[in-house]
């Protein structure tokens, strides 16, 4: 039966926070929010944990999660970083965006692309996620709360409780958080390409869809 806290949405109550970051170091999976929408997450380095995420949202377990970082010095930990792609993820950063980098080796073999060694990280706008985020110190390996015959990521906390209840450990209740999901821009190369566009705007960092 997976915990339920609701937690402010501007003011995350640091007792809650604390809690949640447990259950996360403790191997758990929770829901949780976003600037775009509500996303599952886990511990990096938690494989099982990664696994429940992808039977949760029926894939398998080849399917490539974010990586969701506190800040743009944690997201360059884990991806290489030049100085075009810096300004750009400087300007963007927090923000409704999901990148695709070449990854560090701080990333597991397993959660890169396996032909292209890239990663996807993203650093939120949303007080929840950062709090959490700083409490764990580290990076959530995530992915949007999408579930199998939906067409729209799910934004209802009660209804997420009452159809995840037991497959999660922990529902974080912060309201209504959006049903777009980010637009995922691919770094990789000279000219960045919109791989999807989302709620982030292309055009306010000069990319063209």
């Amino acid at each position: 039966m997976a915990q339920y806290f609701e937690i402010h949405p501007k003011n995350p109550q640091p007792r809650l926070i604390r809690q949640a970051a447990e259950i996360v170091r403790q191997g758990g999976v929770i829901v949780y929010p976003t600037d775009s929408c509500y996303a599952l997450g886990c511990r990096l380095g938690d494989r099982e944990a990664a696994s429940r995420i992808c039977r949760i949202r029926g894939v398998d377990d080849d399917h490539l999660l974010t990586l969701v970082c506190r800040d743009l010095a944690e997201l360059a930990q884990y991806a290489r970083v030049d100085n075009r792609q810096f300004r750009l993820l400087k300007a963007a950063t927090p923000g409704s965006y999901t990148f695709i980098l070449e990854a560090t080796r701080e990333v597991p073999r397993r959660l890169q692309h396996p032909k292209r060694n890239t990663i996807g990280l993203r650093v939120p706008d949303h007080a929840v996620a950062n709090a959490l985020l700083a409490e764990l110190g580290e990076p959530l390996l995530s992915s949007t709360l999408l579930l199998p015959g939906d067409d729209l990521p799910m934004n209802d906390a009660q209804e997420i409780r009452a159809r995840l209840e037991h497959q999660v450990d922990l529902v974080i209740d912060s309201g209504p958080c959006g049903v777009e999901m980010t637009t995922v821009l691919d770094l990789t190369d000279e000219v960045p390409k919109v791989v999807r566009k989302g709620k982030g705007s292309p055009e306010a960092l000069g990319i063209t869809p």
